[in-house]
C-alpha cells in the first residue's frame, strides 16, 4: 500500500473538528459509525484504494474511540512533549522559497527541495485548530509526516512508507501506524506474498530505529531550519537509511 500525499498521512485535517458530546444514545451511535467508517476504510485499502479520502476515514473513525486519547495520554507524560500539546503548537506556514535560500546542508533546504520534487503542498494545515490533546496530536503528526521522511531517511516508496510508519509505535502507540502496518502485511500475504521479507524488512528496521531515537514528537523543526540534518539526526540518535 502506498499513501497518496507524503504531506499527511491523516486527511481528517480537512473536515471540520465536532464537539464531544456527552449524551450517551448519541455517543453510543456516534462510537458505532465510527467503527464502521474504520472497517471500511480498512477493507478499501486492502483491496488497494489508498486514496487521500480513505485514509482520512480510518482517521476520522479513529478519533472518535479511545486509541488516539490514550496516545495523547501517553505523550503527555514526556514533558516536552506534554508542552506542545498543551500549547498547540503550530508554526506559520512553510515558505519553501525562504527555506531554499538556507545552506544546502540544513534540514529546511533539504526539506523545501524534497517538497519541490515531489510536489506535496506543505502547508494542507494552514489555519487549522484542535480543541483536544487527541487532534492535535494527528494534526501536528500530519503537518510533520514529511519532516519526519527526511530526518529518518525513509523515501516516499511503498515500503519506505511502512517502515516509517512502523518507526512511530516504540516511541509511542500510534493507532492509524499499526493499522497501516497491519494492512501492509495482510495485503502482501494476500496478493504479493514475494515481497513479504522485504516489508518485514522494512519493518523491523523502522521499529528499531524509533526505538534507539530520541522523542520525535517533542521536536519544533521549524525553530531549527538552519541546522543541519545530519546535527538533527546525531542530537536525535537517528541512524538514516541510506538510499
Amino acid at each position: 500500500m502506498q499513501l497518496p500525499n507524503s504531506a499527511t498521512p491523516n486527511a481528517s485535517a480537512n473536515t471540520p473538528i465536532q464537539q464531544q458530546t456527552h449524551d450517551p444514545i448519541l455517543k453510543g451511535f456516534k462510537s458505532f459509525l465510527a467503527r464502521l467508517l474504520i472497517v471500511k476504510a480498512f477493507i478499501f485499502m486492502l483491496f488497494g484504494d489508498n486514496s487521500l479520502q480513505t485514509v482520512g476515514e480510518l482517521v476520522d473513525g479513529l478519533l472518535e474511540t479511545p486509541a488516539y486519547d490514550l496516545l495523547a495520554q501517553h505523550l503527555n507524560q514526556d514533558p516536552a512533549c506534554a508542552a506542545l500539546i498543551c500549547d498547540r503548537y503550530i508554526p506559520p506556514a512553510h515558505d519553501l522559497e525562504t527555506l531554499l535560500t538556507y545552506p544546502p546542508d540544513s534540514l529546511g533546504y533539504i526539506y523545501a527541495a524534497q517538497m519541490k520534487k515531489t510536489g506535496f503542498d506543505p502547508n494542507l494545515h494552514a489555519g487549522m485548530t484542535a480543541e483536544s490533546d487527541a487532534h492535535y496530536v494527528e494534526l501536528r503528526l500530519s503537518q510533520t509526516h514529511d519532516l519526519w521522511h527526511v530526518v529518518t531517511g525513509f523515501d516516499n516508496s511503498e515500503m519506505d512508507e511502512i517502515g516509517l510508519q512502523a518507526f512511530h509505535l516504540p516511541q509511542f502507540p500510534y493507532p492509524l501506524a499499526t493499522l497501516l502496518v497491519a494492512n501492509s502485511l495482510i495485503t502482501s500475504t494476500l496478493m504479493e506474498p514475494e515481497r513479504l521479507p522485504k516489508l518485514l524488512e522494512a519493518i523491523a528496521q523502522g521499529f528499531q530505529m524509533g526505538k534507539t531515537a530520541k522523542p520525535l514528537f517533542a521536536q519544533k523543526w521549524e525553530e531549527g531550519w538552519e541546522k543541519p540534518l545530519t546535527q538533527w539526526q546525531a542530537e536525535l540518535n537517528i541512524q538514516p537509511v541510506q538510499a
